[in-house]
């Protein structure tokens, strides 16, 4: 959005200036224009002024719609000790763009002004220090690149061993990245990078490259054995998971209860089904959601198998030792404490539950008694319905809490459309009320992708009957919830045809809402 966009033009000022000349830009910015209506130019004329540094080539970016790619190649002479660092940046024209361009106006096409920040990381997981060529002394671990034309390369010196190279620190610049790394480079980032960013970036990149192996494994798997299949993570072997993945995990854990708990956490997090989807499709493959959902469990438990013992020690370390405060840090070892938790509950749902239970029970904080209740929904063990009940008894008078109620059920991998028609019928539920629609209907067709797919048509079935309810009380929540099927042509035949014809039938219904056919219209015409 613009908004967005400007935050992130202004943090990269903020980048280039370095946090005093940002600060005397400020000063000078109000000095200036205080009580006035002002422009997007005198905010950067302030900053260039105030800073001596040249915006003028900045300012395109105030100019140019969408995201530009930043292509990146490095290579280490081991005889000169140098890493060479070549950039390239490329934008390519909007419609719009192309629109105006076609009817003779003028547009400002030059490259943009990229902050790129840059370190290198040594084969010891060190920062090395960074010396440009031309310059006679290192200056700090972490580098701000000006990229200001097309390609330019960068010559650091007095390198002592092959570095792998980490981009973009702190998110330097809002680009596309294309930068081939291996994954033991991935590997090694992931492990020791000193910026939180990039480590975590590091992380997802090589899992989605993890689980796209296991995707297509589960997507041509030998013949099993009998009474095993592939919908609940069984893959058909696991040796398209990396021991340098595992590793970098356990270092990652390590690090957090050593650290930055909150980080660790996070780097923890696979991809989403979502995200592995959106990967599938801009490869030019069709989105297969069980195989996807079955590779993505198959790596949760092996990395719970795998990790077991540390994980363990992890949860218990991070128990609450005081009071509850609702502060950084404290909240960053209840995230990390929670995690470990859901990937012991994929290592031993039956040993894990009752302890689920009872953190759901006595926890001192509704963020870990959600936490707790979001990873027993997910299970198949005697505990979880009782549990779920008592919940909801206990909490049935806070709106809110039943909101996040129905949402845990409606995103849980047990969860299919025809326990989504039950939780219809349950009293907690009303289709007047847009929150609940959003937490139970809009939760399974947005996060519950294997069963909002399902083979069979279920969830498209369900999607249907609700939004043809729906739309002639609130047409406004009836066509977010029709956009579930904006993807619907990025599936198989099978799929395809039972979205169609789910499509077809809201489209069918009786003064069907304006906004709801526009959605639906829109879809099916692809």
């Amino acid at each position: 959005t613009v908004y967005n966009k400007g935050a992130e033009v202004i943090r990269m000022i903020h980048t280039l200036l370095g946090e005093d000349g940002f600060q005397r830009g400020m000063r000078l910015y109000f000095q200036r224009h205080d009580g006035q209506a002002v422009t997007c130019e005198d905010f950067v004329a302030a900053m260039q002024d105030a800073s001596g540094v040249d915006l003028a080539q900045f300012r395109r970016w105030y100019a140019r719609a969408g995201t530009p790619v930043l292509k990146a190649e490095s290579v280490y002479d081991a005889a000169a000790r140098t890493c060479t660092l070549t950039l390239t940046q490329s934008l390519a024209p909007t419609a719009y763009e192309k629109r105006l361009a076609e009817n003779g106006q003028a547009i400002d096409d030059g490259p943009l002004h990229l902050p790129v920040a840059v370190g290198l990381v040594l084969p010891d997981g060190r920062d090395a220090a960074l010396r440009l060529a031309g310059e006679t002394a290192a200056a700090g671990t972490t580098r701000v690149l000006s990229l200001k034309t097309a390609e330019q390369r960068f010559v650091f010196e007095d390198v002592p061993a092959a570095p792998v190279v980490s981009l973009l620190r702190n998110f330097s610049a809002p680009v596309r990245l294309e930068f081939e790394q291996t994954d033991a480079e991935l590997a090694h980032l992931m492990a020791t990078d000193s910026d939180a960013f990039n480590r975590w970036e590091a992380g997802q990149r090589l899992a989605t490259r993890v689980l796209l192996a296991g995707i297509a494994a589960q997507q041509s798997p030998p013949i099993p054995h009998a009474g095993e299949g592939r919908g609940e993570g069984n893959a058909p072997s696991e040796n398209w998971i990396p021991q340098t993945f595992v590793d970098a995990c356990a270092r990652v854990l390590a690090d957090g209860l050593e650290d930055d708990a909150a980080l660790a956490a996070e780097a923890l997090m696979l991809p989403s089904e979502t995200v592995l989807a959106d990967t599938v499709a801009a490869r030019g493959g069709v989105i297969d959601p069980d195989a996807i959902f079955a590779a993505r469990l198959a790596l949760r438990r092996a990395l719970a198998v795998a990790l077991r013992d540390p994980l363990e020690a992890a949860w218990q370390a991070l128990a609450p030792a005081g009071d509850y405060a609702p502060d950084g840090a404290q909240a960053g070892r209840r995230s990390l404490r929670n995690t470990c938790l859901a990937y012991l509950a994929d290592a031993a749902p039956v040993d894990i539950a009752p302890r689920l239970v009872a953190q759901i029970e006595t926890g001192g904080n509704m963020t870990d008694v959600a936490a707790a209740l979001a990873t027993l929904a997910q299970l198949d063990v005697p505990e979880r319905i009782p549990t779920l009940t008592a919940f909801h008894d206990a909490w049935h008078a806070e709106a809110l809490v039943v909101d996040k109620w129905l949402a845990i059920q409606a995103t849980a991998r047990v969860t299919t459309a025809a326990t989504v028609r039950e939780l219809m019928r349950h009293p907690a539920f009303d289709l007047k009320n847009p929150n609940r629609v959003y937490a139970l209907i809009r939760g399974f067709c947005g996060a519950n992708p294997r069963h909002f797919h399902a083979a069979d048509g279920a969830g498209y079935a369900l999607a249907a009957d609700v939004i043809s309810e729906l739309q002639a009380m609130n047409p406004q929540v009836a066509s977010r919830i029709a956009r579930s099927f904006d993807r619907w042509r990025q599936f198989d035949a099978g799929r395809q045809a039972h979205a169609r014809a789910a499509l077809e039938r809201i489209l069918a219904t009786d003064n069907l809402a304006k906004d709801v056919a526009e959605v639906v219209g829109n879809a099916l015409r692809g």
